[in-house]
């Protein structure tokens, strides 16, 4: 997999610049500032990538230049090779913009290599990234492939190669220019020359016909896959086997304490434990828990899954043990309170966890802000634990109104007498009383969303009342004479003050 464009994509969309920007993203050289990506506008004017940045702004003074960010894009390739582990087991990062995967005997599993290859293009594709796929037998004739192929030839993998410059074999530029030099253009015409007279031109770490046998296969190119931290866990293993639960309980309370100093060291909090217990017959058991927020609280540990510990079947007995985070968070030291006890936020957490434990998830819920105008839709419910913590605010770019504490379940029809049809309510019926508004607050209209609702919804203006006697109501009308989706507005009550 080989991501072109990946600067100029993550600059993009971390930015949320559009693409008609002339920029280009520059980085510092010996000689100047070099251009290492740039916007199709940018590219238009004549940028090129390894171009100083003197020489584009001469084509075009326009040119606005960025400082690229390196790190930022190694760090981008990283965590992209990590999520590639969903197609295989072996995952390699290739340079600063690619990612090699050994696919062998797991290609089936996706339909077929073309099937694969599709997958993992549309995939990138969904996240805003340009993506080359390319599959091979050695992965020196991918990484070629996939970035010097045009379409794959029907004779094989082999003829594919014999067409492409020497470039593709991953040489320094010294080689590929003595190579230019004697007139050895493509990887064909470099397997046509004799091996004896090219080898002694050639230093033997920069030699291209071993870079040739690694393409064609004659030579292993090995994969390195990523090193994966296995997740935080204690084990404990038993002389005897057990199947007291009151032995069991105690093995999770002897696993709790080493797991929580793990989690201490890497700065982690578990949302998620699992208790693992291996029968003498070969069966294995395993009940598990989940966090609303990240903990390494040994007895809040032990506390969640005590419970849960007698669902475990000892059969014959059990003779070890291993309690896992399978799930975790980063989790900095901090002090919560001042006096030593625990911030209302960690206490609460610990309620809906033992809640959740005891109840079940689907049972214990939160409210969720939704990004909707309109007030029925904003909010909602999740399970409890999950998602991040317990923040229950609206996302982040919805402006949110004054609304009332009391929202109504479905707005209920009120008759309202107003001076003009235009005008400010002065007096509604709602469940058969009569409220005369002493004050009125609006409009705040709101249109109705047109990506969900019919084209003939009407939209809605809303006011803030209260009555003579102190009461303040949220009501609203819904249309407006003569907008031509239905009769007279009608006016509706949709919540209640406190």
């Amino acid at each position: 997999m080989w991501w072109p464009l990946l600067p100029i994509e993550r600059w993009r969309r971390t930015s949320g610049n559009a693409p008609e920007l002339v920029v280009a993203l520059v980085e510092e050289a010996q000689h100047g500032q070099l251009i290492v990506a740039m916007t199709e506008a940018a590219a238009g004017g004549g940028a090129r990538r390894g171009m100083r940045l003197t020489d584009a702004r001469a084509l075009n003074p326009g040119l606005v230049a960025v400082a690229a960010d390196a790190a930022g894009d190694a760090a981008l390739v990283a965590r992209l090779a990590r999520w590639a582990g969903r197609w295989s087991p072996l995952v390699e990062v290739d340079g600063a913009d690619g990612v090699r995967l050994e696919v062998t005997g797991v290609a089936h599993l996706f339909g077929g290599e073309a099937a694969l290859a599709a997958e993992v293009e549309a995939r990138f594709e969904a996240m805003g990234l340009t993506t080359r796929v390319a599959v091979a037998g050695t992965a020196g004739a991918a990484w070629a492939l996939a970035r010097y192929s045009t379409r794959p030839s029907p004779q094989g993998e082999r003829e594919d190669l014999s067409g492409l410059p020497v470039a593709a074999l991953r040489l320094s530029p010294e080689a590929n220019h003595t190579l230019y030099r004697l007139g050895l253009k493509t990887v064909g015409a470099l397997a046509g020359v004799p091996r004896r007279s090219l080898a002694r031109r050639f230093r033997e770490a920069d030699n291209p016909l071993d870079a040739l046998d690694r393409a064609l296969g004659r030579k292993p190119e090995p994969l390195t896959a990523l090193a994966v931290a296995p997740p935080p866990r204690a084990t404990l293993r038993l002389a005897e086997p057990v199947d007291d639960p009151a032995v069991m309980a105690g093995a999770l309370a002897r696993l709790a304490g080493p797991l929580a100093k793990e989690l201490a060291a890497r700065r982690l909090g578990a949302r998620r434990i699992a208790l693992t217990a291996w029968r003498v017959d070969g069966e294995v058991g395993e009940v598990e828990a989940e966090t609303s927020l990240p903990t390494r609280d040994a007895a809040h540990l032990v506390r969640l899954l005590a419970e849960r510990v007698g669902a475990i079947d000892p059969g014959f007995g059990i003779d070890a043990f291993a309690l896992t985070a399978t799930w975790c968070e980063p989790l900095a030291a901090g002090q919560d309170a001042l006096i030593g006890e625990p911030a209302r936020e960690l206490e609460l957490a610990r309620l809906v966890d033992r809640l959740t434990v005891r109840l079940g998830a689907e049972r214990v819920r939160r409210p969720q802000a939704r990004a909707s105008h309109l007030p029925e839709r904003a909010s909602g419910w999740r399970g409890a634990v999950e998602g991040e913590g317990l923040d229950c605010r609206a996302p982040a770019g919805l402006a949110m109104t004054v609304r009332p504490q009391r929202l109504l379940d479905r707005p209920e029809a009120i008759g309202v007498v107003y001076a003009t049809p235009e005008g400010v309510p002065r007096r509604f019926t709602w469940r058969r009383g009569v409220h005369d508004i002493a004050r009125v607050e609006g409009p705040e209209r709101i249109a109705p969303e047109w990506w969900r609702q019919p084209g003939g919804t009407r939209l809605r203006d809303y006011y803030r009342v209260e009555d003579a006697a102190g009461r303040r109501f949220w009501i609203f009308r819904e249309g407006v004479i003569g907008d031509g989706r239905g009769g007279a507005p009608e006016w509706y009550v949709h919540g209640v003050f406190g």
